[in-house]
């Protein structure tokens, strides 16, 4: 923990704040209709292969894209390094692809590189991105803007909840996928509701913890990488990513009595799996921390339930709020996190 005794108020912070907006962000993205112009788009051009271009949050975000695109669309989904085009200068064989990139910012220039490169390559570039009027948007044969507004803590929230809704809308118009399209128009009301529940027993939990896992898997795989940062980057706390299928490859090792681990889940296929290695983890004495499953010794955090391609949104809200509030508690500013910019320009 910050040797720093906690100044803050959680509910004080840009981060909270901001969080709190993603409600709002979601019904003005989905108002403006982008998202659903660009799926249609795609519905014509058929793109026999999608390549996503994103750093940090952003390339969580293209996680859950990778995920949504392939099980909803069939086609294959690969995230491309950037270095590849800004350090390596490698040309890329992308004819007929959709090059997506997300970005909040729309101005790091290895992202702007690789989308030079796809562009040059054959590949028709769309950009998910925050800032309207960014080198990335302008680059871009086709932009859906997030429409989060203003992002001023290091911690992006609604920046990144945007990405997802505006991925989910895209892909439910490309799909045709009528209930998915539906399922957003409830998702803003869905996501204050999630941005209101308690989730401070798990604040008690990990307000004292060095390591920890979040596990999730498939559609929720994205969070669970997006919420190991924002362990990371606001609480000080070292966390790593799992997914459910692949953490008994090598990382169960260090599962000991009391290690925590934060177990995230959605009401798809991937649902009973990721239970019973909750269940497991908990046999084995460590403080399991629930969302979306039950496992006997676990702590169930309440969730709200939709659209399965949804609820990831919705455990990442609620999580927003306790990261905020354990990042406090453990005496950090989640605003302002050590060695770290807003914007991180990489070449």
């Amino acid at each position: 923990m910050n040797a720093m005794a906690p100044t803050l108020k959680p509910e004080a912070t840009r981060m909270f704040a901001e969080a709190a907006e993603a409600s709002r962000v979601v019904a003005g993205q989905l108002a403006d209709g982008a998202a659903a112009r660009l799926g249609a788009r795609l519905r014509e051009l058929q793109p026999r292969v999608v390549v996503t271009c994103a750093r940090g949050s952003s390339d969580h975000a293209a996680t859950y894209a990778k995920y949504l695109i392939e099980t909803r669309t069939g086609v294959p989904t690969a995230s491309a390094a950037p270095s590849i085009a800004s350090v390596y200068a490698a040309e890329p064989k992308l004819d007929g692809a959709l090059f997506l990139a997300i970005s909040q910012s729309g101005k790091s220039p290895d992202l702007l590189a690789g989308a030079e490169q796809a562009k040059k390559a054959g590949a028709f570039v769309a950009a998910l991105v925050n800032v309207e009027d960014s080198p990335l948007a302008e680059l871009a044969d086709a932009v859906v803007p997030l429409k989060a507004g203003p992002e001023l803590s290091v911690a992006a929230t609604k920046s990144y909840i945007a990405s997802l809704s505006a991925i989910a809308g895209v892909v439910a118009a490309w799909a045709g996928d009528e209930a998915l399209e539906r399922a957003l128009t409830d998702l803003p009301d869905a996501l204050a509701r999630a941005w209101a529940l308690d989730w401070s027993p798990a604040v008690e939990r990990l307000v004292d913890a060095r390591d920890l896992y979040v596990v999730g898997r498939g559609l929720g795989f994205g969070v669970a990488q997006e919420a190991a940062l924002k362990f990371k980057e606001t609480c000080g706390l070292h966390a790593e990513a799992f997914s459910a299928a692949e953490v008994k490859h090598g990382p169960m090792a260090l599962v000991q009595p009391g290690f925590p681990v934060l177990a995230l889940a959605q009401d798809d296929e991937t649902r009973e799996g990721v239970a019973a290695l909750a269940a497991e983890f908990a046999a084995r004495g460590a403080e399991v921390i629930a969302a979306g499953v039950e496992a006997p010794g676990a702590l169930v955090l309440p969730t709200i339930s939709g659209h399965p391609a949804l609820e990831p949104l919705l455990r990442v809200q609620s999580f927003y709020r306790m990261a905020n509030a354990l990042s406090v508690a453990r005496g950090f500013d989640p605003d302002r996190p050590p060695h770290l910019a807003k914007v991180t320009e990489t070449f």
